[in-house]
């Protein structure tokens, strides 16, 4: 079992913690509503309110022993900042921290933040790319370089081999695995045959790989 804390419990927030609760992890939350902290308070190993501007209070509340810190506060900068700041010289091994902007982005990258999000963006992307093609079920940022996409093989593809196919060449892509039913066939062989229940897991430069959902959306 992880340990998590999440400062800041709007909806992105909320949502992080109830679920990486419901996983079984042990989740606290802090916000700065009583109201909020005492609607969630159920949905949660702890619920605190507290002001996240303070960083002895976040060093009192044993901040340093949480494996993960994600700081879900998008709206008012500084609050941001110094959650950020005060999550990463307590010690905490990994922070992911919530960007309104690009400079707010940056600001958070400076201080040390591990990772930075968009959830909003990061899911009207998601969305797009699925409405975009039947086939594209999801797609991950590996990082601002590399992105990962999950998709389901197309008519044209059934009854080939990934040999035959030579997405590599053809794509600049690479199939890291392929899902049939409930089975995941990591690093999967050339010479596997695909079939047109198969859903491949595939990596790519973030060009290459929204050429090949633009080729398989015509599809």
């Amino acid at each position: 079992m992880r340990s998590f804390v999440v400062i800041g419990c709007g909806r992105f927030g909320s949502s992080v913690a109830t679920n990486l609760y419901e996983l079984g992890n042990e989740v606290m939350v802090i916000d700065s509503s009583e109201e909020i902290v005492n609607e969630i308070s159920s949905s949660v190993t702890h619920a605190v309110q507290a002001n996240v501007m303070d960083e002895s209070v976040l060093e009192d509340l044993g901040l340093s022993n949480f494996d993960v810190a994600i700081i879900a506060i998008g709206s008012e900068l500084e609050a941001s900042v110094m959650a950020t700041l005060a999550a990463k010289e307590l010690g905490i091994k990994k922070v992911i921290a919530k960007a309104q902007s690009k400079f707010h982005s940056k600001i958070l990258k400076k201080i040390g933040a591990d990772k930075v999000i968009f959830p909003e963006q990061d899911m009207g992307r998601k969305v797009a790319h699925n409405l975009n093609s039947t086939n594209i079920f999801d797609v991950i940022e590996f990082s601002p370089e590399y992105s990962i996409v999950e998709m389901k093989v197309i008519d044209d593809w059934a009854g080939k081999s990934l040999y035959d196919l030579n997405l590599r060449s053809e794509y600049h892509v690479t199939v890291i695995a392929i899902r049939r039913d409930e089975e995941v066939d990591v690093s999967p062989s050339a010479l596997d045959t695909l079939t047109d229940e198969d859903i491949l897991v595939i990596i790519g430069n973030v060009e290459d790989v929204e050429k090949l959902e633009k080729i398989v959306g015509e599809k």
